[in-house]
């Protein structure tokens, strides 16, 4: 993917969230995404089904609050190499496919090689916190909002 995708990633978004745009648009422009490892699946027509979003922003940009509870926690996570996922979205006629799982796996080659853990904020309300638990994330924090998993990648 490429900046070019910021506005089909913005209506995913939104529409998959119910988000504000402006917010989401605010966050595509301002959150460090990483275009070159984030996904975009097509169909066999070119039609768009899934994107995987990543992004090198920080823990603290998530969740500040970490700050102020686990100040020590925040600081060894931040001393290692790490990436995030910031959205994963499926068409809703593919999900229970493989489609989630061929995303991630077509990147998982360079995480695996660039970072030692994948950061992994869910919120409180989605239904993905068993399907990164599947993968091996673990909780680490948790606040008002979201659960913060992280996936490790080299330790």
């Amino acid at each position: 993917m490429s900046p070019a995708d910021a506005p089909l990633t913005v209506e995913w978004i939104t529409r998959q969230y119910g988000f504000d745009r402006t917010e989401v648009e605010g966050w595509v422009r301002d959150l460090h995404f990483n275009w070159p490892l984030s996904v975009k699946a097509l169909d066999e027509t070119g039609e768009v089904i899934g994107l995987l979003n990543m992004s090198d922003y920080r823990i603290e940009e998530e969740t500040d609050q970490i700050r102020r509870d686990a100040p020590e926690l925040l600081g060894r996570l931040n001393s290692l190499r790490y990436t995030a996922v910031f959205s994963f979205i499926v068409r809703e006629d593919w999900r229970g496919t493989r489609l989630n799982y061929d995303m991630l796996a077509s990147i998982l080659p360079e995480l695996k090689a660039c970072y030692d853990f994948v950061f992994i904020p869910v919120l409180h309300r989605l239904k993905t916190h068993q399907y990164w638990q599947r993968w091996g994330a673990r909780e680490f924090y948790r606040d008002a909002e979201s659960v913060y998993y992280l996936l490790p990648m080299n330790m």
